[in-house]
């Protein structure tokens, strides 16, 4: 076979997590890089610019009855995700839009306008039953495009109009634009926020996260919430074999200096189309202990590189997901952390604001 039939190597583009875009699993196509002969695979990949489309749902309240996650429902404001985190879980969602987990779930990204009209609605329903509403659950509800949308912001305002409770799942530092609203919230034991600290190394942090803050505006984010009141954990997430396990005490540790007071870690997790994105990005990133990497993720997973198993998923299994277990455990001890991500908050509060044309209250 001559060299032009050979299927070119993907090259990463500057600012951006993954190096390929090749098709979802619901695709009839698929997408190879190919070499024409030219040179052409050799030349700087053009720019990527990130696109915005509607994403017209009808309902945002998205609920979930798995037993290893912390709450029942969820919100969030965007599907896809600018910070372009290698790693991330929620990549293989872009597959039901039919487009790629790779490039394309970090540069066409879908926002829902008309979130908090849906939210309002949804709350005032007779007979809706209060829980807390997670905010972020699968993609970022402060990534870049947030700055100018503001559609998560918009979203508080209805969740402290109506007295209702919200955890927030964050890795940016523009959740300090909304101290204002989270500080309040929190003093009614209404909100609670973890922000994800995933290395201290910003330059492993720029090629795992490229779009995402650094390391040091994370910490002052951490401070900053603490500061205002808002009862704030971390997440030393992911945790990945050889890569920045060794950094989990370090991380927590300064977590805790900022004004941390809860913590909790997951390990790697590689669903779907995951698996061949990550393995592409170690290869180009790390190919001295791309083999070693993968080896010891297989470990904890029964020898598979993902076990999507209830209660498995999250911190898998093995010597090796014992030790993680163990080193996260003195940790938090030694650190006196809560190891609960999320703070007791107040359903009680909970009252629909009243609307016009109601009937008043009789007394």
């Amino acid at each position: 076979m001559g060299s032009m039939d050979m299927p070119a190597t993907a090259r990463p583009h500057k600012g951006r997590g993954a190096a390929s875009n090749d098709s979802g699993r619901f695709e009839a196509e698929r997408r190879v890089a190919f070499d024409d002969g030219w040179g052409s695979a050799d030349e700087e990949p053009v720019p990527l610019t990130t696109t915005l489309t509607v994403d017209s749902t009808r309902t945002i309240i998205a609920r979930n009855d798995s037993p290893d996650i912390g709450f029942d429902r969820s919100i969030n404001p965007y599907r896809g995700c600018e910070h372009g985190c290698i790693y991330c879980y929620a990549r293989p969602s872009h597959a039901y839009l039919g487009l790629s987990p790779g490039l394309d779930f970090e540069s066409r990204l879908f926002y829902k306008p008309d979130a908090a009209t849906l939210l309002a609605a949804e709350l005032s329903k007779k007979g809706y039953y209060c829980r807390p509403i997670a905010l972020g659950s699968n993609t970022d509800p402060y990534q870049p495009v947030e700055r100018r949308l503001g559609i998560t912001r918009a979203i508080l305002q209805v969740l402290r109009d109506f007295g209702h409770p919200v955890t927030i799942v964050s890795k940016s530092a523009l959740i300090q634009r909304d101290l204002d609203i989270l500080g309040e919230m929190a003093k009614d034991r209404l909100a609670s926020v973890t922000i994800s600290v995933t290395t201290l190394d910003r330059t492993l942090a720029r090629r795992m996260e490229p779009r995402a803050p650094t390391p040091e505006r994370r910490l002052e984010t951490i401070a900053a919430l603490a500061a205002a009141g808002v009862p704030t954990g971390v997440l030393s997430a992911p945790m990945i074999p050889a890569l920045n396990d060794s950094e989990m005490e370090q991380i927590l540790e300064q977590a805790r200096a900022a004004g941390a007071t809860s913590a909790g870690y997951t390990l790697l997790r590689l669903p779907l189309e995951l698996k061949a994105l990550f393995k592409e990005w170690l290869e180009e990133h790390f190919p001295d202990r791309a083999a070693h990497v993968l080896s010891l993720v297989a470990q904890t997973h029964g020898g598979r590189l993902y076990d999507s198993a209830w209660s498995k998923r999250m911190t898998g299994t093995g010597p090796y997901a014992d030790m993680l277990r163990l080193r996260f455990d003195r940790a938090c001890r030694e650190l006196h952390f809560n190891q609960r991500t999320t703070q007791s908050l107040d359903t009680t509060r909970f009252r629909p604001p009243p609307q016009k044309g109601d009937q008043l209250a009789l007394f």
